[in-house]
């Protein structure tokens, strides 16, 4: 593994984002500033602290990130779940989406749990 782009948890994490992105141009425009902004920015801070935390020095810093991670993505699946029961989305939509943060959730925990073995 050459980068942090050669990671399958961070590309999925990247599709996940664009996946987002399209799902949130169709919430309510009062929402802009709230709900959309808010899933949006969970969102990108997933690849972001997988990429972050692969360029620090040591195992430490990298289960920080990773850590922040997946707190990130806990907070998008609430507000996904949100989104469904204010019905900015449909049960497909959500449930698919739903699917796709569940994989990347274990990933990150498998993740994880891998680095904590190498300290």
């Amino acid at each position: 593994m050459n980068t942090f782009r050669d990671l399958l948890i961070w590309q999925k994490s990247m599709n996940l984002v664009t996946e987002i992105y399209q799902l949130t141009n169709s919430f309510p425009k009062e929402e802009i500033y709230g709900l959309s902004s808010q899933i949006r920015r969970c969102s990108i801070s997933i690849p972001s602290n997988i990429a972050e935390g692969y360029g620090r020095d040591g195992n430490n810093d990298y289960l920080r990130f990773l850590n922040i991670s997946i707190s990130s993505l806990f907070e998008m699946q609430t507000q996904l779940e949100i989104s469904f029961n204010l019905k900015y989305i449909t049960e497909y939509q959500f449930n698919k989406i739903n699917g796709e943060s569940r994989e990347i959730e274990r990933m990150l925990s498998s993740f994880i749990r891998k680095i904590k073995g190498r300290k």
